[in-house]
């Protein structure tokens, strides 16, 4: 069988790869090996002696050797890509594994748009706060809460507050009353240095659900 080599760049779905592809006399071109890391091995790459193949229906061929399960991807124009390496023999399926890196990273680009990033905010208060700034800040930490961000609720003891600690406590307790619908402590308030810190999350509606009481 006469084949020539050829090399072409493809770019789709935000992400490139190489790939070097032979054409036989039925021309019918299929993918070699230039993968990158995180590829599957596939066609004349494959160097196991026997292979146990899946068509691209999921329909099993049954173990026969590779020069045969090379010439099935050939016939049906696909590609032969080994999917368990580990398995005894291998399982290999005839697949276009051009369509499958594309709807590969489609999905994983889905995956990434749904994902939710986690913010810490922090909110500042003191252990002397007036009432107006506790209510500013009370807001502030729901905004970020009802956002899905977690909150670093923190206060700095100055000069001889750090020997009243109780005071700096009073004012977390109350703070956690005015986010208390729609936050939890995640982490109690602790001293650090000349820090009080505490750190909220957004309470989890499913969660609170099952935890109710049934009639």
């Amino acid at each position: 069988m006469a084949f020539f080599e050829c090399v072409f760049h493809e770019e789709r779905a935000s992400y490139a790869r190489s790939f070097l592809c032979v054409k036989s006399t039925k021309t019918i071109w299929r993918c070699i090996a230039n993968n990158m890391a995180q590829d599957l091995m596939m066609n004349e790459e494959i160097r196991d002696r026997e292979v146990r193949v899946i068509d691209q229906n999921g329909e099993q061929l049954g173990v026969m050797p590779i020069r045969k399960a090379l010439e099935l991807a050939e016939e049906a124009e696909l590609d032969l890509v080994k999917i368990v390496p580990t398995a005894k023999p291998p399982v290999c399926k005839l697949m276009d594994y051009d369509k499958y890196r594309y709807e590969q990273a489609k999905k994983e680009r889905e995956i990434r748009k749904n994902q939710k990033v986690v913010s810490l905010k922090e909110v500042q208060l003191s252990a002397t706060i007036e009432e107006n700034d506790i209510q500013t800040k009370a807001k502030a930490a729901i905004k970020f809460l009802s956002a899905g961000d977690k909150v670093k609720v923190s206060i700095r003891f100055r000069g001889r507050q750090i020997t009243h600690q109780e005071i700096g406590l009073a004012v977390m307790q109350d703070f956690v009353t005015r986010v208390k619908d729609v936050a939890i402590v995640e982490r109690k308030p602790s001293v650090e240095g000349r820090h009080m810190i505490m750190i909220l999350v957004p309470k989890d509606p499913s969660k609170e659900a099952k935890q109710a009481p049934k009639d």
